[in-house]
């Protein structure tokens, strides 16, 4: 059981807004919060709504660049410059309005979440607006501005916390909080993700496994696109446990992208909330058994932001403050998700399953390979 978990609450984080024609809705975190309320998640007694406030300057340099926080500003509040060497323009990161605030205000809530597990006697603490991988140190990336994982686990680095295990799950890969601790013996990232030469960022190969000062401390699992739930949670099983479990962290970080379901516009794998259901599971005992339940979690990607996302990240929840909910959606989150999208959402958590993908057999073979180099 967990005594103690923290929802971080960010309504203010609405304005991370790339504009109606952009992947990213607000809406799905905004709706996540929504289901969880809906479920009367947040008013269970092991539960404690947490409120966030944004990241300053020095927090946000314990990954970014000052001059990159300045554009950033800057570019957000309409004024012209080169802002696309900072990584913003037309496409993944167009420039949008209070920018910095909004980035600001993602890796506050993160940094709380970290608070609250660290110092302030959480067990668990989870941040839906958090997940923003992808960013580097000097320039934006993937749609993120601030890389609200890596400022949190540098903000428990700088606050005593010795040994940190990040697992990412999002479809795509964890880039930027691999390149932020790649030397960093400390902290050990391990990502999932779709892995292609095509296919967004380039990165995340079997090979990539850690700077000259810690070698070994990145792992990466790239599978083949149409891997199925059963493939990936074999995926999952056969290196997450052992590899968190043999480093013995004192944190948990996960970053929790559901953008893996099949239905997802920007991705090709084929899980169901079946697979979400289960990773959250393996996670939670995980946390308990290898990291004194110390557990961080932040969202991340997804973009059926209706019909996927709020259910996806309302089952993480339900397992972190240990729930059980009823199959069927609340009838008035359905109605308000469904006049949202102008269209229909699913009426159950669950799904039906999707059996065999055609790249099950493919990334079977790349999770013997891995196995053989871990062991080695």
């Amino acid at each position: 059981m967990s005594d103690r978990v923290g929802l971080v609450r960010c309504p203010d984080a609405r304005i991370y807004d790339h504009g109606s024609g952009h992947p990213l809705r607000p809406d799905r975190v905004l709706l996540t919060w929504d289901l969880v309320h809906a479920y009367g998640l947040d008013e269970q007694a092991n539960v404690a709504t947490l409120d966030c406030a944004p990241a300053d300057d020095p927090t946000l340099e314990l990954i970014h660049t000052p001059a990159f926080i300045d554009a950033t500003r800057r570019a957000g509040h309409g004024e012209q410059g080169d802002w696309a060497r900072f990584g913003y323009g037309p496409g993944d990161n167009p420039i949008f309005d209070r920018m910095h605030e909004a980035g600001a205000l993602v890796a506050g809530a993160s940094v709380a979440a970290a608070r609250a597990v660290w110092t302030k006697g959480s067990d668990h603490a989870f941040n839906a607006a958090g997940g923003l991988h992808h960013a580097m140190p000097d320039r934006a990336s993937g749609f993120c501005v601030y890389n609200d994982p890596a400022i949190a686990i540098a903000w428990l680095l700088a606050n005593g916390c010795e040994r940190i295990a990040y697992v990412d799950v999002d479809v795509h890969h964890g880039d930027g909080v691999q390149f932020a601790f790649w030397n960093e013996a400390r902290v050990l990232t391990i990502s999932l993700h779709q892995f292609g030469s095509w296919f967004f960022p380039g990165t995340g190969s079997a090979g990539e496994r850690g700077g000259p000062d810690a070698p070994g401390s990145a792992i990466n699992v790239p599978l083949p696109a149409f891997t199925s739930d059963e493939v990936w949670l074999e995926a999952f099983r056969a290196v997450v446990p052992p590899a968190v479990t043999a480093f013995a962290p004192d944190v948990l970080v996960t970053q929790l992208g559901c953008d893996t379901h099949h239905s997802d516009p920007l991705a090709q794998l084929l899980l169901t909330t079946a697979a979400y259901r289960a990773t959250a599971a393996e996670l939670h005992r995980l946390a308990h058994a290898a990291a004194g339940g110390h557990w961080v979690a932040t969202g991340g990607g997804g973009y059926q932001w209706a019909r996927v996302v709020p259910r996806a990240w309302t089952l993480y929840f339900a397992e972190m403050c240990d729930a059980d909910l009823p199959d069927e959606l609340p009838e008035p989150w359905i109605e308000e998700a469904e006049r949202r999208l102008r269209a229909e959402v699913p009426a159950t958590l669950s799904e039906p399953a999707l059996g065999p993908g055609e790249g099950d057999g493919a990334a079977r073979a790349v999770v013997r390979s891995l196995e053989e180099v871990l062991a080695s």
